[in-house]
């Protein structure tokens, strides 16, 4: 599966049925990162579940629990060379790497390509700082 660069974000969710109509939850970590904001229209793609088709891939052996969360793209002491999409709202440079895993770094402008060293990572998004 080819999968696009302009990907914001990656989570399990379930679909529920809201009466004819039917609805997907986002994280409020993706609202909270700046990846999703509400009001806004996105294109949605839809992949199914291979564990619950198999019943046996569950990673904690247990077939009720759900499914894990992508791991992080990087690393911390990765070194990447990144370009700067985005300022955030609180002026650190925004970019994006595999799946639309955000990186963010502080002293950059829009447009910058930079080397730089992630110094820490989370679920949903890494921070790196520029090295010379």
């Amino acid at each position: 599966m080819e999968i696009s660069d302009k990907l914001l974000c990656l989570f399990s969710a379930e679909v529920t049925d809201a009466g004819g109509t039917y609805t997907v939850e986002v994280p409020r970590r993706e609202i909270d990162t700046g990846s999703v904001e509400p009001g806004e229209t996105y294109r949605v793609a839809l992949v199914s579940d291979d564990r619950r088709e198999s019943g046996s891939r569950s990673e904690s052996g247990s077939s009720g629990s759900p499914p894990s969360e992508p791991q992080p793209p990087v690393e911390v002491g990765e070194m990447r060379y990144v370009e700067i999409e985005d300022i955030g709202k609180q002026g650190d440079g925004i970019a994006r790497v595999e799946r639309g895993y955000v990186i963010i770094v502080p002293g950059v402008e829009v447009g910058e390509r930079v080397k730089v060293e992630i110094t820490e990572v989370k679920s949903n998004f890494a921070v790196g700082e520029v090295i010379d």
